[in-house]
């Protein structure tokens, strides 16, 4: 039996805890500004995105404003749940102890 949890590995990306930690804490944010807080690309944001959106982490609504396509994500109850689950398994390997 092992002493550490299993770590999500939809969750276990660079890009993806990045997204997903950035949504936890608002209620939705627009696609230009995750992608400048992450310094992802576009198409790579996409990507991660999308993976996110098929796992329901993330719902996303496309729309136009003034007459620009605009992107806007939020995170879902499962995205909170799998980011918390998420974070307390990283805390059985930050508090190993050995014994």
């Amino acid at each position: 039996m092992t002493d550490f949890k299993k770590l999500n590995p939809l969750l276990h990306t660079q890009l993806r805890l990045a997204i997903i930690s950035l949504l936890v804490s608002v209620e939705e944010a627009e696609f230009t500004y995750i992608k400048e807080k992450t310094g992802a690309t576009a198409g790579n944001l996409s990507v991660q995105l999308s993976k996110l959106k098929e796992a329901d982490y993330i719902q996303i609504e496309k729309s136009f404003k003034d007459n620009y396509p605009q992107t806007r994500c939020s995170i879902t109850k499962k995205g909170v749940q799998a980011f918390e689950e998420y974070v307390n398994a990283l805390h059985t390997y930050i508090n190993h102890k050995p014994q």
